[in-house]
C-alpha cells in the first residue's frame, strides 16, 4: 500500500497504475498462448512412434483443438461472472483452470487425461478473452488505449513463443510443470488491482469507485471523471438491452457492432491464423529447408513478437482502420506465395532444390505483416465498440465465434493439407484474406481517439443524432 500512496503523490502516478494493472491482468493472456501454442512442439514429440502417449493425426487434431471447446463453456458462463463478481475476480478466476490443466498433462498416461488437460485450460481462456479486454479498456485513457489493449495480442504471442522454446527442448511432461508459474505469478500480482471504475459504479459502489478513478488516473482528475463514468453507465444501463442477452442482436447500436467483431475477428482466423500456431512445426517441416522445423518456430514466433511490439503504440498513432487494411493486403500476398510454392513443390517436376528458403521467407513475411493490424487490432476493436449494458454478453459471444473459426479453420487445414497437398489451404486462406479485407474497408469504422461514449454514437447511428436535436420526445436506441 506504501507503492500506491507514494505513486499517487504524483498527478501522473496513475498512467503508471493503468500499465501496471494491464501488464498484471495481460499475465492470464500468456498463460493462453501457451496452451494454443503448445500443440507446435508437443505434437512432433507425441507423434513420434517412441512416444510415452503415442497418438493419431486424428488424434492430434483433437488435442490441437480441444481448449477451443473449452473456451466455449468459460464464455458460455463469463458473462454472469464479469457482471456480477466483477472483472478483477473474473481474471483471478482464470489461474485455477490453468493450473489443473497443466498438472493433468504432467500426469496424463493416456490421450483422454490430455483430452482433459487441454479442455480445461480452455475454460479459462474464454474467462481471459471476456474479461482482459474489458478490464482493460475500462481502466485505460483514450490516448493510451490502444496501446494498452495491443498488449493482449503482444502477450498472447509471447506465451505461444514461449511455449514453443521451452517445449522444444523439454519433454512434454516437464513442459507442463514449467508452464504453472505463470497462473501463479498472475496469482500473486493481480490479487492487489483495484476493480475496474465502470464495474463498481455499475453496483453503485460509487465511494470504491473513486478511489479506483485515484489509483488509475490520479487524484485531481478523480472527481470530473467519476461524474462522467457515473452519467455513462446511468445512460446505458437504462435501456432495455439491459437484461435481455437476444438485444445484441436485435437493437441497431448492438448488431451493428456485432458485424463489426465479426468482421474483423474472422479476417484474422481465416487468413489461417490459429492453422499455422498449431502446425507451425509441421509446416517447416514440410517445406524441406535445412533450417530445423523447430529452430524455425521459434524464429518466425520471436518475429511475431517483435512486430507486435513494434506495432502496438502505431494503432494510436496511425489508426486502426489503415494497419487492418494494409495488413490484410500483404497477408493475402504471402500466403499466395507460401500456396504457389508448395503447389509447385508437390504438384509439377519443376526443380527447386535452390529455393527452399521461399516458404520460411513467405510465412515470415506474412507474419511480420499480420502482427501490424490482423493480429492486434480485432482485439482492440472488440474492447471498444460495445455498449456497457451488453459488453460481457458481446464478449462471451465473441469468443464462440472465435473459437469456431479457429476449429473450422484448423479442420479446414488438416483435411485439405491431408488430401490435396499443403498448397490447397494457403491459397484458399490467401483468398479468404483479400475478400475479407474489401469488406474491412466498406464497413469497419475508425475508434481511435474517441472515448467509449463517442464510439457508441457512431454505432447508434441516426438514431442518436435524432436524440441529440429532439428534447421532447424519448427515441429508442
Amino acid at each position: 500500500m506504501n507503492l500506491f500512496s507514494d505513486v499517487l503523490k504524483n498527478e501522473n502516478g496513475g498512467v503508471f497504475f493503468q500499465y501496471f494493472a494491464s501488464l498484471s491482468a495481460l499475465l492470464a493472456i500468456v498463460s493462453s498462448g501457451l496452451h494454443y501454442g503448445w500443440p507446435s512442439p508437443a505434437l512432433t514429440k507425441l507423434l513420434d512412434p517412441n512416444s510415452e502417449i503415442p497418438i493419431t493425426d486424428d488424434e492430434g487434431f483433437w488435442l490441437a483443438t480441444m481448449p477451443l471447446f473449452g473456451a466455449f463453456l468459460g464464455s458460455l458462463t463469463a458473462p454472469v461472472l464479469v457482471d456480477n463478481i466483477g472483472r478483477r475476480k473474473t481474471i483471478l478466476m482464470t489461474s485455477f483452470p490453468y493450473l489443473v490443466s497443466w498438472i493433468l498433462i504432467f500426469f496424463a498416461k493416456s490421450v483422454p487425461i490430455l483430452y482433459i488437460g487441454r479442455f480445461t485450460g480452455g475454460i479459462s481462456d474464454g474467462w481471459g478473452f471476456s474479461s482482459v479486454p474489458i478490464y482493460i479498456g475500462e481502466i485505460s485513457q483514450a490516448k493510451i488505449r490502444g496501446l494498452l489493449a495491443s498488449g493482449a495480442s503482444v502477450t498472447f504471442i509471447f506465451g505461444v513463443l514461449l511455449i514453443n522454446i521451452i517445449g522444444s527442448y523439454l519433454s512434454v511432461k516437464m513442459t507442463a510443470l514449467v508452464a504453472c508459474v505463470l497462473p501463479i505469478a498472475l496469482l500473486l500480482t493481480f490479487f492487489w488491482m483495484p476493480e475496474s471504475p465502470y464495474f463498481l459504479i455499475m453496483k453503485n459502489r460509487h465511494e470504491d469507485a473513486k478511489k479506483s478513478l485515484q489509483t488509475f488516473i490520479g487524484p485531481k482528475l478523480a472527481s470530473t471523471e467519476l461524474t462522467r463514468i457515473d452519467e455513462a453507465v446511468k445512460e446505458d444501463l437504462s435501456h432495455q438491452t439491459k437484461s435481455n442477452p437476444l438485444h445484441l442482436f436485435t437493437v441497431r447500436r448492438n448488431y451493428r457492432a456485432v458485424l463489426v467483431m465479426m468482421l474483423v475477428r474472422g479476417a484474422q482466423q481465416f487468413s489461417g491464423a490459429s492453422a499455422i500456431v498449431f502446425y507451425a512445426q509441421n509446416i517447416f517441416d514440410e517445406a524441406g529447408s535445412n533450417i530445423s522445423a523447430h529452430l524455425a518456430a521459434i524464429m518466425y514466433f520471436s518475429i511475431q513478437v517483435v512486430c507486435t511490439v513494434i506495432g502496438a503504440p502505431l494503432v494510436d498513432k496511425l489508426g486502426r482502420r489503415p494497419l487492418l487494411l494494409v495488413s490484410g493486403v500483404g497477408a493475402s500476398l504471402a500466403l499466395l506465395v507460401e500456396g504457389i510454392y508448395f503447389y509447385i513443390k508437390s504438384s509439377t517436376s519443376i526443380d527447386i532444390s535452390n529455393f527452399t528458403l521461399v516458404p520460411i521467407v513467405a510465412l515470415i513475411l506474412y507474419i511480420i505483416i499480420f502482427s501490424f493490424g490482423l493480429q492486434n487490432v480485432p482485439i482492440i476493436i472488440m474492447s471498444e465498440i460495445f455498449n456497457q449494458d451488453i459488453k460481457a454478453v458481446a464478449m462471451c459471444f465473441s469468443d464462440m465465434y472465435f473459437a469456431a473459426a479457429a476449429t473450422a479453420t484448423t479442420k479446414f487445414f488438416q483435411i485439405t493439407r491431408d488430401r490435396y497437398g499443403m498448397f490447397l489451404p494457403f491459397l484458399c486462406f490467401s483468398i479468404f484474406c483479400g475478400v475479407s479485407t474489401v469488406f474491412i474497408y466498406y464497413f469497419v469504422p475508425e475508434t481511435n481517439g474517441k472515448t467509449l461514449e463517442e464510439i457508441q454514437v457512431y454505432f447508434k447511428g441516426k438514431d442518436a443524432k435524432k436524440k441529440e436535436n429532439c428534447t421532447d420526445n424519448n427515441v429508442a436506441v
